[in-house]
């Protein structure tokens, strides 16, 4: 997910396609889980394509997360979204930051590796 790169760059609305590319899913996936979840609500285009916003993206992280990461089912998901809001807002914050942690050190060690290449 390239959820980092999403964050900065300030965009007001994504398409489907934008965000099925974020999580590297299909776009029907998208459809389903905004059918699925109330607490995704694009707002659409004349011509009626969906529009999500920065908070749609950060609750497709959270469903994301809990389903495909964590393993729950949709109605796991459900239910730990309407029960633990605060609880889970917290955790989630904590999990997205050291994943965003973890790919700068990942990056740092690729960028190391290669200019240790470059002097042998």
């Amino acid at each position: 997910m390239n959820l980092e790169a999403t964050e900065k760059n300030g965009k007001l609305f994504y398409s489907i396609g934008e965000v099925a590319k974020m999580f590297n899913v299909n776009t029907s996936l998208i459809r389903y889980w905004e059918k699925e979840f109330s607490i995704i609500k694009p707002q659409k285009n004349a011509k009626g394509n969906r529009l999500f916003t920065p908070k749609d993206v950060e609750n497709f992280h959270k469903i994301y997360h809990l389903v495909k990461e964590r393993g729950m089912t949709l109605d796991g998901a459900k239910q730990h979204l309407k029960n633990n809001t605060d609880k889970d807002d917290s955790n989630f914050e904590v999990i997205k930051s050291l994943k965003n942690i973890r790919a700068m050190i990942v990056d740092l060690k690729d960028s190391l590796d290669a200019i240790e290449k470059q002097d042998k």
